[in-house]
């Protein structure tokens, strides 16, 4: 294959799916010219995410520190705290604390409470329902509430919280423009100034069930920083990871009447719809590692020292793991969507997220008799590695 994958290739946002195929049918393991590996069937990305021969520490690589500042700038210092961005012992104890939070007590917990979100939510819309933006009215505010609510961030600062992390969280990009560069910079001292306040107020009350009162009052003896940076980094990830799911998974079904249909007529599809939708449509478009030994994919070595990128749109879609890929099916058993990684990093608010979409579309069926899409020409925000739409204007009928 004479065609390297490029990340700007315009048929990314043209026609994605065609473009992953050709190389998963061509050349699975792909190396290119611009210094990294390219994985694109099922199994060669889940033996990757699952390999203890993997590292996710990019902060100690000084060439992507310097793109983003360098190792002395305000958001290195936050990311060189990142469990994200940690390998074993050190990735396993922040893991723990933040892991508190996705315990089956506090699920059930959120089981209570998700329902009079989304309740509070579609009351605000009207009984008669009309035309709306699905994302701002609810793919938007459903995980920034309830991420808002899990690290005690009351509704008149969650604007303000949600406009200095949104920044900081571009620095998983490829590439970054100066603009994006100097943005994040000055978003993190902002919400690292927000959260020590957070965990002071923690410091001095009770033990809570929210992020900072776990993290400050468990056995780990967690830094302020520590706590600080993760704190950010879950609030990021936990409201927009879930919001594409939404967003996307709301415009495959409209798209497909006849699974939103089956949806109705058979609530009890709801569990294996929501994965099946995180595999049809997975919210990030990419993640990396660097090997730490010699990888053999097929007939390929990947060396140690190089890095290598999941594409998840690729694998979702590997005809090898899913009979008939590109059709939607509700039903479909056996889904095990690598669309929140899999191994040492896969996230650990899976459950809370597919249990937000699930509540939100059971709601609406039952609620509206019709719901239609009201584009033609869905847009998305440009971004490197998320597939974010920038509305979805809907009809809500009774």
């Amino acid at each position: 294959m004479t065609e390297y994958f490029d990340f700007t290739h315009p048929q990314l946002e043209t026609n994605y799916l065609e473009y992953y195929g050709r190389f998963r049918r061509e050349d699975p393991v792909h190396w290119t010219p611009y210094g990294y590996w390219m994985l694109f069937n099922y199994d060669d990305a889940d033996a990757l995410l699952r390999s203890s021969d993997t590292s996710s520490d990019f902060p100690s690589n000084t060439q992507w520190a310097s793109t983003r500042g360098g190792p002395t700038s305000p958001v290195m210092k936050s990311a060189d705290h990142w469990m994200l961005m940690k390998d074993g012992d050190a990735h396993r104890r922040l893991r723990r604390g933040v892991g508190k939070l996705f315990t089956p007590r506090m699920l059930d917990r959120l089981r209570t409470r998700i329902p009079q979100i989304v309740d509070d939510l579609l009351d605000g819309i009207g009984p008669d329902g009309g035309e709306i933006d699905a994302m701002s009215a609810l793919a938007l505010p459903l995980p920034v509430t309830v991420v808002s609510e899990l690290m005690d961030i009351p509704p008149e600062d969650r604007d303000f919280f949600r406009s200095v992390t949104e920044p900081v969280g571009q620095m998983i990009n490829r590439s970054i423009p100066p603009r994006d560069l100097i943005a994040m910079n000055k978003a993190e001292p902002k919400a690292r100034a927000y959260l020590y306040k957070l965990i002071e107020k923690a410091r001095n009350e009770p033990p809570t069930s929210t992020l900072v009162s776990m993290m400050l009052h468990c056995d780990e003896n967690y830094s302020d920083d520590e706590i600080a940076a993760n704190a950010a980094l879950l609030y990021n990830a936990g409201y927009e990871t879930t919001s594409n799911l939404i967003g996307n998974g709301l415009l495959a079904l409209l798209q497909r009447p006849e699974a939103l249909q089956a949806l109705r007529d058979d609530p009890s599809l709801m569990p294996t719809a929501v994965e099946e939708l995180s595999r049809f449509h997975p919210s990030a478009r990419y993640v990396a590692r660097i090997l730490t030994e010699d990888m053999k994919f097929g007939d390929k070595v990947i060396p140690a020292g190089d890095a290598a990128f999941v594409a998840f749109e690729s694998a979702g879609r590997d005809p090898e793991r899913y009979p008939d890929p590109d059709r939607l099916d509700l039903g479909r058993r056996g889904v095990k969507s690598l669309a929140f990684s899999a191994g040492p990093h896969q996230c650990m608010g899976k459950h809370l997220a597919l249990l937000e979409v699930g509540v939100l579309f059971s709601e609406l069926l039952k609620r509206y008799s019709r719901i239609e899409l009201a584009t033609d020409t869905p847009l998305y925000h440009p971004h490197f590695n998320l597939r974010t739409l920038k509305e979805l204007p809907i009809r809500l009928y009774r």
